[in-house]
């Protein structure tokens, strides 16, 4: 990889959910720390696999990785550095102030904010304390899907700029003398991702239309924010060894295509391709060789797929859900596992039954619904963050600013200011969605894993705080949290991949709804090979190492659904070749290892 030679000290890897950030994370770290570097590999997303692709237990401190000297890794948790915060700002407070106003400020640092503020201080340690990464050549960051990146790398300047303009000592995470004390960090974070000579920023991508095209969009923003050295890495060019594999020449010709109309903004970029492997991308040795070509041992699943029982085709979950005339759907699951897809589906078949249906997406980056639905009547909508925003920060104004004084709305005004504001905003238009879901049916395509689990962390916080107060809180947001945990209303769609990492973090997403008491409806595997039959190497090879993932789903859940990969990478809602309808779908066998 051409920008190893001259790295420099900070490495950002950003993209689309699915492009395999963390997999070319994970091999540049091992290749840098190779030639003798010394490498601090941070996850900052909060659905971090490092762990399963490294097979090396990760903490929370630089933890060393032991197939590869000289490389460190660790995971930002946003659960516990809330609680280090919590405590960092409450602390000198005990003994001095009041139980009850101590009590008071525990209480207002108890919601999403903080725990959005908290991950990003040890962000900003990370970039802008130069003494916390002293051992380290480079830092490497894997960090979440493209919408949560943007939301974090714009942080620095958002918090410098509050901090920089608040005369009225507060803000909605307490007394501000706990941030200010952190605004010589902040800033210096902001040098640091603004200093080409100190910052790259490596966005990976698939040669596929959506995942260049969020590409595109995040290289603009990332440009707007002052992060100018920009690299591409196209992960997964397929080339067909088998000129008469129709499946094959399908998966080149989609890869040829979507690179012969790569955005002209990509083109100019430095660019670095990367081949389609015919393994999962997990452990050191199958690492190595994304950054070194040919110094791979492939792990293939041992036997041969059979087909055991037929799974129900997605026309009976369909069916199922539509018999109830209204609800929530709802898509989750790892970034680019296929949830816009499903979505599309099942909005496109419940409208097509004569129902009422709204599609939209809690995506800060999700952009594609409008297309995937074209013509078919479907109402689509994004939550746009900054038109929440705004709108919220107009209805308090209306409301809690209606009779306060000049000085008073000044001091509303600069509170609303906070970039934790966004967060309540998105929420609320959440909860409103929701709410819509007793006229008719809400398709929701949610943002990846992490981002969502936030979100319903946010919803539980919320609900403890209605449950205390009797406050003037909107009935939509009162009511979120029951009807999310309300089987007849939301369902849940789990979906996934059949490979190792989108497989296991579905199993860790599912736990993590169960601890709020939401259990899913069902998990729809997507783009899958078995029951297809290619004949080249390369996807006979990803096809046989399908058969203990699906297995495994089996196992995870009941019902399970599988889309075959013609099916779930080319969705367009006027297509009647989707095979969704009940005449035009086979039911997909179930497999096991034999």
């Amino acid at each position: 990889m051409e920008f190893l030679e001259d790295a420099t000290r900070y490495l950002f890897f950003t993209g689309k959910g699915g492009v395999g950030k963390t997999s070319v994370a994970c091999a540049c770290a091992i290749e840098l720390a190779r030639r003798g570097k010394r490498v601090l590999l941070v996850s900052t997303d909060p659905a971090s696999n490092l762990d399963e692709v490294l097979e090396t237990r990760i903490g929370f401190i630089p933890t060393p990785v032991g197939e590869v000297p000289g490389l460190f890794a660790l995971n930002i948790s946003p659960e516990a550095a809330a609680r280090d915060y919590r405590e960092r700002v409450v602390g000198p407070y005990r003994g001095v102030l009041p139980r009850e106003a101590v009590a008071s400020i525990e209480e207002q640092l108890s919601g999403a904010c903080t725990v959005e503020i908290a991950a990003f201080d040890e962000f900003s340690k990370l970039m802008g304390d130069p003494k916390a990464t002293e051992g380290f050549d480079h830092v490497i960051f894997d960090t979440a899907p493209t919408g949560h990146t943007l939301r974090l790398l714009s942080l620095p300047a958002a918090w410098s700029n509050f901090l920089q303009t608040n005369v009225g000592g507060t803000s909605c995470l307490g007394p501000l003398a706990g941030l200010k004390s952190q605004q010589a960090l902040y800033e210096a974070s902001r040098r640091a991702l603004t200093d080409p000579k100190a910052t790259a920023l490596i966005i990976v991508s698939r040669p596929e239309r959506e995942a260049l095209a969020e590409a595109e969009r995040a290289s603009g923003e990332l440009k707007a924010l002052g992060v100018l050295n920009q690299h591409l890495v196209l992960n997964g060019v397929f080339k067909a060894s088998d000129k008469s594999d129709p499946i094959a020449c399908e998966f080149e010709k989609r890869a040829h295509d979507a690179l012969r109309n790569l955005p002209r903004t990509l083109a100019f970029l430095p660019r670095t391709e990367l081949p389609l492997l015919s393994t999962n991308l997990v452990g050191v040795d199958v690492l190595r060789a994304l950054a070194r070509p040919g110094t791979a041992r492939a792990r293939v699943a041992c036997g041969a797929a059979s087909a055991t029982t037929e799974l129900p085709s997605l026309s009976a979950l369909i069916s199922e859900i539509a018999h109830a005339g209204r609800g929530i759907v709802m898509t989750m699951g790892k970034g680019g596992v296929g949830k816009t897809t499903v979505a599309g589906i099942i909005a496109v078949e419940l409208a097509r039954q004569g129902h009422r249906v709204h599609l939209t997406t809690t995506d800060p980056a999700g952009r594609g619904l409008d297309r995937s639905v074209e013509g078919s009547g479907v109402r689509v909508s994004r939550i746009d963050p900054e038109a929440e925003t705004r709108a919220y920060a107009d209805e308090v104004m209306r409301t809690a600013g209606r009779g306060l004084d000049a000085q008073g709305r000044a001091l509303l005004e600069e509170d609303l200011r906070s970039p934790c504001t966004q967060e309540i905003a998105v929420f609320r238009a959440f909860a409103g969605l929701v709410e819509e879901g007793e006229e008719g049916f809400v398709v929701i395509d949610t943002a990846p894993t992490g981002h969502t689990l936030l979100l319903l962390d946010a919803a539980q916080a919320y609900h403890r705080d209605v449950l205390r107060s009797l406050s003037n809180v909107p009935e939509p947001v009162r009511r979120l949290l029951p009807r999310l945990r309300d089987s007849e209303f939301t369902r849940i769609l789990i979906v996934t991949l059949p490979e190792a990492t989108p497989v296991h973090e579905a199993a860790q997403l599912q736990s993590d709804l169960g601890r709020a008491g939401i259990r899913p409806f069902a998990w729809v595997v997507n783009q899958s090979l078995t029951p297809l039959a290619p004949g080249d190497p390369v996807l006979a090879a990803r096809r046989l190492n399908e058969a203990r993932y699906l297995e495994e789903v089996c196992r995870l859940a009941s019902p399970v659904f599988v889309l075959p990969w013609l099916v779930g990478s080319s969705l367009r809602a006027s297509d009647s070749a989707f095979g969704i309808h009940a005449t035009g779908e086979r039911a997909i066998p179930a497999v096991k290892t034999v």
